[in-house]
């Protein structure tokens, strides 16, 4: 019998072995320093990591509707969560009681497919072709054939639009011109009937995270090493890894990149993270990108630009650049599409509304006022230690590193970046993950 080809790798796999490559040639810290701490996370097990707030992680029901799920997230002050299968009855699988993760950069992904779909439907037919009736075949053709996604969403936008027409809130407001025009007409209307009527009402997370996952659901079990949880976090690029135990598929804690930087801020002190974090930035060959390859927005651009800037390259934010010198003057989250969604009078003017704009806006509704919440920043001779007690003190993702009176962005730091600087992957590690090769998991 020939033997099973193992899996071919994937453009996504080939990229986390080149930036871990380059992590390990550029930070200059001593091979036996790094053997020693490889092999002390090594040895710590997974069970020793703190639990998550209150204790208890939390889940989404895959029938748990979308704009419920960005309630979920914003109250609970999440921005991801892992998506629980109700179908699975009583299986002790891990692979069958969860779907996956949901998190703000999917929402973000079906709410501008959702958007530039119902645009189209506008700049595309008259009020009589856009009605009720085109929208209620649209859905209904998605019902009857079981589609999701981008052919689903595409038959709720239209009814969407068909909904708000027949109301008569488009009347002389733009139909047949532009589709940026005749969404904006439709204002706070549009907002409504797309997350708090039907059939946008009964859209369910199960739709979209198939569609627009951004990360496998991919477990540790509690008696795993703290490697394998950094390695994922870091060199496979994962947001979070879940825990569960062995023989019992619930998820019991929850790892965050942002827990997990926490943690290394408390070990200030201790000889070997002092002997790392004490290491100015450019000794550690960081930041681990280019001035060229920072990726930005300029103030008077879109909002709705920057998030699908987000969405093109797969990030989880954007410094806000000003001026011929690329003066940091803001920042821009994925989680930052919570207000879009949460706030009917963004929503409504999201076509025309700037990125400086929206983040006046967010500021002004924040507890101390401030114009514009100001960008996290640090220099290029700044230590480790100093980037890794801003990130945990100001729960930020991301510190911009700036030169010069005028604060160019000339690099960003991650908290996937400062991860990696404390290990590196000793061979065939994840060769035996729960019976797969995490390789073939992560190319699912």
């Amino acid at each position: 019998m020939a033997e099973k080809e193992p899996p071919k790798e994937s453009p996504k796999l080939r990229n986390c072995d080149a930036y871990f490559e380059m992590v390990q040639r550029r930070k200059k810290v001593p091979r036996s320093l790094q053997e020693n701490l490889t092999s002390a996370f090594a040895r710590i097990p997974v069970s020793s990591f703190p639990d998550v707030p209150r204790g208890k992680v939390i889940e989404i029901l895959a029938d748990t509707t979308v704009g419920e799920a960005v309630k979920i997230l914003s109250e609970s002050n999440i921005m991801s969560a892992p998506v629980r299968n109700p179908d699975a009855g009583n299986s002790m699988n891990w692979r069958d009681r969860y779907l996956g993760i949901i998190d703000y950069s999917a929402i973000v992904l079906w709410v501008l497919q959702s958007a530039e779909i119902a645009a189209a439907a506008l700049s595309a037919t008259s009020a009589a072709a856009a009605g009720v009736g085109a929208g209620a075949v649209g859905a209904l053709g998605a019902v009857a054939l079981g589609a999701t996604g981008p052919a689903a969403v595409a038959g709720l936008a239209v009814t969407a639009v068909g909904a708000a027409l027949a109301g008569g809130v488009a009347a002389d407001r733009g139909i047949g011109k532009d589709a940026p025009t005749a969404v904006n007409n439709l204002g706070d209307d549009f907002y409504k009937v797309i997350l708090e009527e039907e059939p946008f009402k009964s859209t369910r997370v199960r739709s979209i995270l198939k569609s627009y996952r951004w990360a496998p659901f991919l477990p540790v079990s509690t008696d795993s090493s703290m490697l394998s949880v950094l390695l994922l976090l870091s060199k496979y690029r994962l947001k979070n890894v879940p825990v569960i135990e062995q023989g019992k598929p619930f998820v019991k804690n929850f790892i965050t990149q942002s827990a997990v930087v926490g943690g290394l801020k408390e070990c200030g002190g201790r000889d070997w993270f002092d002997c790392i974090s004490g290491q100015s930035l450019s000794s550690l060959g960081l930041p681990f990108m280019s001035k060229e390859e920072v990726i930005s927005i300029n103030p008077d651009e879109l909002i709705l630009e920057a998030f699908k800037r987000m969405k093109d390259n797969e990030i989880g934010g954007l410094p806000v650049v000003d001026g011929p010198q690329k003066k940091v003057v803001g920042n821009v989250s994925i989680r930052d599409i919570r207000h879009l969604l949460l706030q009917s009078r963004l929503f409504s003017n999201f076509r025309q509304l700037t990125v400086m704009n929206f983040l006046k806006m967010i500021a002004a509704t924040s507890p101390d006022g401030e114009k514009v919440v100001k960008p996290i920043t640090c220099k290029l001779n700044s230590t480790l230690g100093d980037v890794i007690h801003s990130l945990a003190s100001n729960a930020v993702h991301r510190i911009y590193v700036v030169e010069g009176e005028e604060k160019e962005v000339i690099g960003v730091i991650t908290l996937r970046d400062v991860i990696s600087c404390f290990i590196y992957e000793p061979p065939n590690h994840f060769d035996d993950y729960f019976g797969f090769a995490v390789q073939e998991l992560l190319n699912e």
